[in-house]
């Protein structure tokens, strides 16, 4: 024991101070953060649900903290540029990344190579949002409930087209997983997103698609669609009586969400102290309005709650995908 306590007495006192410096440096980083602008990345395009969702929670971090918050669209690759720049970001709390479950589960498996770990290289912050998908159809078509489409494909095999936002995306996905648990043959119509998807179907030349509510709600005064039901485990409470394909399909589950991501190694008071201010913003009445107008259904979670949807969410995909036989591109 006087060895050691003599080793240590041998040791500067400029290293003591620096390790005790270490060992204070992460919180009191976190008591005075933000003090500079704070940046918040999205991968897609200006006036994407995902931007929306990150200026409303911006606008109200600003608002709490005195200093500015910057949305900066990287779109590309299915949200894997924006991704890619946040890992490689320095972990201290200003750079940011509203990150979707296409962007965290699946594209692992759309893509050959993602210059990417959504495990290793983030530090999840905080779960935003369910983005609600719907089962939606044309007024002419012949059905009134998920049990039609299912009697009418079951009937015409491989003669019902549905459309989706994409190859890969959620709403294909949601398709897919209706095949595979109802055994019914139905042909994938891919779209360059969900407008494109939501012409064609007030168009009529589609029948059937799995589009973002914030896509198919607007046209229902039309008189030329309507929705059938919701693709999530739980009835969406905007429309309390719009069932869930899992009320017909048990175990049909098809969850989109938005959550927010920070760099891995930002230090945990940090994540802390982002997990709280962003839950604060998210509890707002005015916020859960617009969020709902987005069709997105405000929910959140702590780090490692939303650590493990992204984990379960690829598992999930995975087997869905394989399934599926969506090759990688």
């Amino acid at each position: 024991m006087i060895s050691l306590w003599r080793r240590i007495a041998r040791v500067s006192p400029l290293v003591l101070l620096a390790s005790a410096a270490s060992v204070w440096a992460a919180p009191a980083r976190a008591q005075d953060y933000p003090s500079r602008p704070v940046t918040i990345v999205v991968g897609y395009t200006p006036g994407a649900t995902s931007d929306l969702v990150a200026r409303t929670i911006g606008e109200r971090l600003n608002a709490a903290w005195g200093q500015s918050v910057i949305v900066d669209n990287r779109s590309g690759v299915s949200g894997n540029i924006a991704a890619t720049y946040v890992a490689r970001a320095q972990p201290d709390g200003y750079t940011l990344m509203v990150g979707t479950d296409a962007m965290m589960t699946s594209n692992v498996y759309l893509y050959k190579s993602i210059p990417f770990d959504p495990v290793k290289d983030f530090a999840p912050v905080i779960y935003a949002g369910a983005n609600i998908i719907c089962l939606a159809v044309h007024t002419e078509f012949p059905a009134s409930s998920v049990a039609d489409v299912i009697a009418y494909a079951k009937a015409n095999p491989g003669k019902l087209h549905y459309g989706s936002s994409g190859t890969g995306s959620p709403h294909h996905l949601a398709g897919e997983l209706l095949r595979q648990k109802t055994g019914i043959d139905i042909v994938h119509v891919p779209y360059r997103g969900g407008g494109a998807t939501i012409n064609d179907l007030l168009g009529g030349h589609i029948k059937v698609a799995f589009l973002s509510l914030s896509t198919a709600v607007p046209h229902l005064t039309s008189g030329k669609i309507r929705i059938l039901a919701v693709v999530e485990k739980s009835r969406y409470a905007a429309l309390p009586d719009v069932p869930t394909v899992g009320e017909t399909v048990p175990g049909f589950e098809m969850s989109s969400w938005h959550g927010i991501f920070a760099p891995a190694a930002t230090p945990a008071p940090l994540v802390a102290r982002l997990n709280a201010a962003i839950r604060n913003v998210l509890a707002i009445d005015a916020v859960k309005e617009k969020f709902a107008a987005l069709g997105v259904a405000v929910a959140t979670s702590t780090p490692d709650e939303l650590a493990d949807i992204v984990k379960s969410g690829l598992a999930a995909r995975g087997e869905l995908i394989k399934a599926a036989n969506i090759q990688p591109e």
